[in-house]
């Protein structure tokens, strides 16, 4: 008898919302990096559990948004509990409550559909804090089930794996058995793209910096095309992207073709141009690009 649902993780930016999607799925799924605000649109991932399917639907970090894009991507992350048969929120065990919860608590108090805590990145918070801080939530929201994990370490993942899926209603697949994302090739080599300049580049990255797929072709030998534009608003940006001779571009694109090709299974031929594009972030194009909607 199959089984399947609908899981929307959501949480403060750097949650491990995005490395706990890729753990159950098995497979990356969705990029990840140390810094805030990595994921910007919603990622599905699908797991599978015996007989039952689990689609995971990874969100943007949710925080008080500024910026149109920021607007966009809050937007996008609780647009991603629409028609899920769970909530589960993701909590940083170490870093604990803040500012940044507020929003989410918010949020989540106005939701009638079942709610989850997870509380992430326990092999490195200090245990005493744990419990007092799983109380305060409690306190504001009504959470059905409580899950203590590492999403880095694997720590309770196999528990919490088979409570989510035991959790999924009667009812066929809504995917094919070896399929583990919906996101299309051409958005997730954008997004593998971007992860490198995320690794990369560090505290010297642009926030305000975007991958387009131009174009996605895939040639008579099997191998595939890939031509990407690197927006970013200002030269100097542009610079630092480049680096000297050139060099750091070419590092990026170099550790970028690497891990498409295993993705995809095949040999990439990955082609790289920054563009200096002023108020990129005020394109509705881009928007369409990145898989975000546009917000007013």
């Amino acid at each position: 008898m199959q089984h399947c649902g609908v899981i929307t993780v959501v949480g403060a930016p750097n949650a491990g919302k995005s490395t706990l999607v890729n753990a159950l799925v098995g497979q990356k799924v969705a990029i990840t990096s140390p810094k805030a605000q990595t994921t910007r649109t919603r990622v599905m991932g699908i797991a599978i559990e015996g007989e039952t399917q689990i689609v995971l639907v990874d969100t943007p970090g949710i925080f008080q948004p500024g910026r149109r894009l920021d607007r966009a991507m809050v937007q996008a992350a609780w647009g991603g509990t629409q028609d899920a048969d769970l909530i589960a929120l993701i909590v940083d065990g170490r870093a604990g409550l803040g500012p940044k919860m507020e929003p989410i608590l918010a949020g989540l108090a106005q939701r009638r559909e079942a709610k989850w805590l997870i509380v992430n990145k326990v092999d490195i918070a200090a245990k005493d804090k744990l419990l007092t801080l799983t109380q305060t939530l409690h306190d504001r929201i009504a959470f059905a089930e409580t899950f203590f994990i590492s999403a880095a370490t694997g720590d309770g993942l196999p528990e919490l794996k088979a409570a989510m899926a035991a959790a999924m209603p009667e009812g066929p697949w809504h995917f094919p058995a070896d399929q583990v994302s919906d996101a299309t090739d051409r958005l997730l080599a954008a997004e593998i793209t971007r992860e490198q300049l995320y690794h990369q580049l560090h505290d010297e990255l642009p926030y305000q910096s975007a991958v387009e797929t131009e174009q996605y072709k895939e040639r008579e030998d099997g191998s595939v095309e890939i031509h990407q534009q690197i927006l970013v608003a200002r030269p100097t940006q542009r610079g630092i992207i480049l680096g000297k001779g050139g060099q750091r571009l070419k590092e990026i694109g170099s550790k970028a073709r690497a891990e498409l090709a295993e993705l995809l299974g095949c040999k990439v031929h990955l082609y790289l141009h920054v563009k200096v594009k002023e108020g990129w972030d005020e394109d509705r194009h881009v928007y369409r690009d990145i898989g975000l909607d546009w917000v007013e």
